[in-house]
């Protein structure tokens, strides 16, 4: 559950994150891995997220807690034109009559 919470006369908007269900609190151990050190996501929380091997991931630190999202991944221009059946349609648009001092 997301809450945007606005302040009166400030265009600030605070986003505050609630915590409604908690799924497979699985525990995982830090482990050397090379150089670094490395938790092991098990395969059921990776089905659960739609998350493959090379998925890139956001890390942040909130309290004492590590968050992990799926970073976001633009669309290639092949995805977002299978999207529309392979097919993008050009028409003329009417943008009405001008109104005001628009370049002709």
């Amino acid at each position: 559950l997301v809450v945007n919470i606005g302040c009166r006369n400030s265009n600030t908007v605070y986003t505050m994150y609630i915590l409604l269900e908690v799924l497979n609190m699985d525990t995982v151990a830090v482990k050397k891995w090379g150089n670094s050190q490395g938790i092991r996501i098990p395969k059921t929380v990776l089905n659960q997220l739609d998350m493959h091997i090379s998925d890139e991931l956001e890390m942040s630190v909130v309290g004492n807690s590590i968050i992990l999202k799926k970073a976001f991944q633009h669309k290639t221009f092949e995805e977002r034109l299978a999207a529309y059946g392979g097919k993008i349609s050009v028409c003329d648009f009417d943008w009405g009559e001008p109104v005001g001092k628009e370049l002709l």
